[in-house]
């Protein structure tokens, strides 16, 4: 799901009992907070669509597409988009934005996925990942419908932040969690995350098969800076989110490669 960070509420603290990450009972203030704010329509989204470049005639499946942004964007780009969220709720809002000729469908990400292999050319996982205590059966089913070749472009919530913002620090080299209250379109909510160090962060993703094609960390759009001028120079000087390409090894009889694309 199209996950931005909101208004912090408190510092964050590790985990405690207690209903989080309840993305049906807030959908709508959610979706109204993601569709502006800077985070997610000036820097979270533009940089997800500029690693996936020309996407015209691909197929793409939104794993965790909340109320539809990315969608609609890659749509608009060309793209044959298929979209599936935990959130019933959010999915409506996504239907409502992208009307009956999308495929949406409720699934959750720690569970198979309802498609063929090697159904997509890519898959687009926007500020989601971070929901999960175990990336391995995610990967692997990401990775499964995916055709040879084909990209998992992923953001997440850089785990440098997550370990500097814990009171107290958390052991950095372990898996942790941690929730935080947000304040979406003057609601308060609870969200839960899980961090976990870079190095397991990539580790996941060749243990699923992939091979690392791009780490980044970008800036804000420039259009922000008029828009946003306080949060743009903080968001353009300290550290964001982290996003990654990561490929699916081509077939024996396609060694094409794409990289040289996605690095260009």
């Amino acid at each position: 799901m199209d996950r931005g960070t909101g208004t912090p509420e408190t510092p964050a603290r590790p985990d405690a009992p207690g209903r989080t990450n309840d993305y049906d009972g807030f959908a709508e203030a959610y979706a109204a907070e993601n569709e502006n704010n800077i985070q997610n329509a000036y820097y979270e989204r533009p940089a997800m669509l500029a690693l996936a470049g020309d996407v015209a005639g691909r197929r793409i499946l939104d794993a965790g597409c909340g109320a539809g942004p990315l969608s609609a964007a890659l749509r608009e780009r060309g793209a044959v988009v298929t979209g599936v969220d935990a959130s019933a709720g959010m999915l409506a809002l996504a239907r409502r934005r992208l009307g009956d000729g999308v495929d949406l469908r409720v699934a959750d990400l720690g569970d198979p996925l309802p498609f063929d292999d090697g159904a997509f050319d890519d898959v687009v996982a926007s500020l989601v990942l971070h929901y999960l205590e175990d990336w391995g059966p995610t990967l692997a089913e990401m990775r499964r419908v995916l055709r040879p070749g084909g990209r998992l472009i992923a953001s997440v919530q850089h785990p440098f932040v997550d370990y500097a913002i814990q009171d107290p620090r958390p052991d950095y080299s372990a898996t942790t969690s941690y929730s935080d209250e947000f304040s979406f379109s003057g609601r308060t909510v609870t969200l839960k995350f899980w961090r976990r160090p870079l190095h397991a962060m990539t580790d996941a993703f060749t243990a699923a098969g992939f091979r690392l094609s791009v780490i980044s960390e970008p800036q804000p759009d420039p259009a922000a800076r008029e828009l946003f001028p306080d949060d743009f120079h903080a968001l353009s000087t300290q550290i964001g989110f982290l996003f990654f390409v990561v490929e699916a090894p081509p077939s024996p009889a396609d060694p094409a490669d794409r990289s040289a694309d996605v690095l260009g």
